[in-house]
């Protein structure tokens, strides 16, 4: 069922203990719920529910307003897409989002993830499926909606993180780089 899932999707893998922290609180010491709550989490492969769009968004908390969810569906430039479904909000996914393209799942899981108003965002290469305009549109929304709080954005496009306040630059799994992209422009080999 969806805790089962909601586990594994959710799984911390263990790391060495004073490798990471959160406000200044070992993540390896952190109680897992409190961590759960802290990070909301879109990954690369979007799992959708065989649920309505509302329930798909609002999954964290059922009891949201309709206009809580339409926020969160505008936010990651879903909504317009809703509106057109034949049920709009009360359209039902599908066993994994078979109904959907995969712009709109990458779509609805970040307004998931949004609506979920954590400290700390991740977005796990998800907007790799939608197009450069819509792209754009979402990381605006971050900058302005989640000002103050962390949003991690793991991508291989650089138009991506571009304008992003910093960038980590990996290669080989190693740190090649951790700068603006101006800076980085100027001294990372790749």
């Amino acid at each position: 069922g969806k805790t089962t899932l909601v586990n594994s999707l959710l799984r911390i893998y263990n790391i060495q203990e004073n490798a990471v922290f959160i406000d200044g609180v070992d993540v390896m010491k952190a109680e897992l719920k409190s961590l759960r709550e802290t990070v909301a989490y879109v990954p690369q492969d979007n799992f959708l529910f065989s649920d309505t769009v509302r329930g798909n968004i609002a999954f964290a908390d059922l009891s949201l307003s309709d206009e809580e969810i339409k926020k969160a569906a505008d936010f990651a430039c879903v909504g317009n897409d809703i509106s057109g479904f034949r049920d709009g909000y009360d359209t039902v996914t599908g066993e994994r989002g078979v109904t959907l393209s995969g712009g709109q799942k990458q779509r609805i899981s970040i307004a998931r993830a949004f609506i979920k108003n954590s400290p700390i965002l991740i977005l796990d290469d998800s907007v790799s499926a939608v197009d450069v305009k819509t792209e754009d549109t979402i990381l605006k929304n971050i900058k302005e909606q989640r000002a103050g709080k962390t949003t991690l954005v793991v991508a291989s496009r650089v138009s991506t993180v571009c304008h992003l306040d910093k960038i980590i630059v990996l290669s080989e799994g190693r740190v090649e780089g951790f700068d603006t992209h101006e800076n980085l422009l100027k001294t990372s080999p790749t």
